[in-house]
């Protein structure tokens, strides 16, 4: 299979990860799919892609609703002949102490990063094994891995995704498909967009966390293409976050450590806020 007849699909591709992977595959003349909610995103996207070498279409779609996988398989059947590559990339956030977030919250944020991704590959993994291969990439985070304080819905449906990532490199694989689970950590993007939080001043904080400027999307995006490319199970980009793992892992009493401190200090800063 020639590079540039990869067959991409990616869900939330019309801003932030999304758009910077849409166009990393393009740029290498890939045929890639954009399945978004924001159909004005989606236009502009695919306005400012046209000039690469590859093809980029759009087509609505929304995680929550099976018939828009459904959709975009038919036209990528009809169209394209099938895909190569599904990238589970759509995802909201949620931050909340335990006692003061809504369940409401809970039943949202499940729907769309945990049942997202596995209404996506319900949907293409039987065309992925009538082809004899294919490859699924879960946009899952660090929040997965390292569970930090007052974000227990994130965290969950995050390490969720790891879980379902796993168990699909377990299953998948004697049928030629492959699967890569990225962990970013903190980057500049839009999910501070979608952010739900009942607490006064959280907003602002996680705001302060996706400020970090160590990675691009960009680069994130350029990673996940060659991940893809060598059959990577586990990515995670950000030398940061990387440590942070490390720790976890291999020194534990220093990472409960940092995460007591953590706490406290989120603490201070919410009821500060709180009382303003």
């Amino acid at each position: 299979m020639g590079q540039n007849s990869q067959r991409i699909l990616i869900t939330g591709g019309a801003s932030g990860l999304g758009r910077a992977m849409a166009e990393a595959w393009a740029r290498d003349g890939a045929r890639v799919f954009i399945g978004d909610v924001n159909e004005e995103r989606g236009r502009e996207t695919v306005q400012a892609l046209s000039a690469l070498p590859g093809t980029v279409e759009f087509q609505y779609l929304d995680v929550r609703d099976p018939a828009s996988f459904n959709q975009a398989r038919e036209w990528l059947e009809q169209n394209w002949g099938g895909l190569d590559v599904l990238v589970n990339n759509a995802g909201v956030a949620a931050a909340a102490r335990i006692d003061r977030g809504d369940m409401a919250d809970w039943d949202w944020i499940f729907d769309i990063n945990v049942k997202g991704p596995v209404r996506g590959c319900k949907v293409f993994v039987p065309m992925m094994k009538r082809q004899g291969h294919g490859h699924i990439v879960n946009i899952a985070s660090l929040a997965g891995l390292v569970n930090a304080p007052a974000m227990a819905s994130y965290n969950v449906t995050k390490a969720g995704v790891i879980s379902l990532s796993e168990t699909l490199r377990n299953e998948l694989s004697i049928h030629n498909i492959h699967c890569t689970v990225v962990c970013p950590g903190f980057f500049r993007t839009n999910l501070h967009e979608s952010v739900r939080s009942p607490e006064p001043g959280m907003i602002e904080m996680v705001d302060k966390l996706l400020s970090s400027d160590e990675l691009t999307a960009g680069q994130i995006a350029d990673m996940i293409k060659q991940a893809v490319a060598r059959n990577q199970f586990l990515l995670i980009p950000h030398k940061s976050a990387r440590r942070a793992w490390f720790i976890k892992r291999f020194v534990p009493a220093l990472f409960r450590r940092v995460m007591r401190d953590s706490a406290n200090r989120m603490e201070r800063q919410l009821k500060k806020a709180e009382s303003r």
